[in-house]
């Protein structure tokens, strides 16, 4: 095979898949794991694709600090729906941490507990949306404030979190990457969110389809330290299927 035709084969499996693998793409064009990676190198400098640590994608797969007010402008319909079907994850008398995003105030704007629910959030603006509800126990975090993603960080938030277990923790992330992990843009952040898995019983991500296939520039955990995934329909089935290959619940919210 030539080697612009093999290119071009390259280019249409991961723009067709969203990201493809060095190994896969060895077993589709038969030929090694050097020439596949000079290739995607070759590729990427123009311009029509992204190598990732082991493969490559069709869209950047690292991402950027963004204003919160930005962020909110952004796949708002399905930060709704994944917050939709969050919320009905809530249960009688029961105590969850909310941490910081876009996608934690979708969840925030959904609640309608009609029992006690006790609530520990990093996230300011969750704060503001629950105190609305007479029958939900908010405790803020301190700490130093983050501007933003209007939340709270640093050793202060952590050391309270020491003192409390919860049944659920709902983590917003701005990459999911299935051989790095979850991530986040910031250190502060992705130490804090390691302080709230460490004193939860389940630990459910709350990430819309944009977010597969990117890293942040800080690791919040591995896939193996979460238990599901809540995403919308605009998942693509090799994503679902790459999920489930790796033993990840996926629900996809309507």
């Amino acid at each position: 095979m030539a080697s612009l035709e093999r290119h071009q084969q390259i280019i249409d499996i991961v723009h067709q898949k969203g990201y493809e693998s060095v190994s896969s793409l060895c077993k589709a064009l038969k030929v090694s794991a050097v020439t596949i990676r000079k290739d995607l190198k070759l590729l990427e400098k123009a311009g029509k694709l992204y190598r990732t640590h082991g493969g490559a994608s069709n869209t950047n797969p690292f991402t950027t600090d963004r204003p919160v007010n930005e962020k909110e402008m952004m796949q708002t319909a399905e930060k709704k729906s994944i917050g939709k079907k969050a919320a009905t994850y809530i249960t009688a008398d029961d105590s969850i941490i909310i941490a910081s995003g876009t996608t934690m105030l979708a969840l925030a704007r959904e609640i309608q507990p009609q029992q006690k629910l006790i609530v520990i959030t990093s996230a300011l603006q969750v704060a503001s949306e629950l105190v609305k509800h007479n029958n939900v126990d908010i405790m803020q975090l301190g700490g130093i404030v983050r501007q933003s993603s209007s939340s709270v960080v640093g050793s202060y938030a952590e050391e309270i979190l020491k003192d409390f277990f919860c049944t659920k923790l709902y983590l917003g992330v701005d990459g999911i990457d299935f051989e790095f992990g979850i991530t986040t843009s910031n250190s502060m952040e992705a130490q804090l969110n390691k302080s709230m898995i460490s004193v939860v019983q389940r630990v459910i991500v709350l990430a819309d389809h944009t977010k597969f296939g990117k890293r942040g520039f800080s690791r919040i955990c591995g896939l193996h330290d979460i238990d599901e995934i809540i995403t919308d329909k605009g998942i693509s089935p090799a994503t679902v299927d790459q999920c489930q290959k790796l033993g990840i619940k996926i629900t996809i919210a309507e």
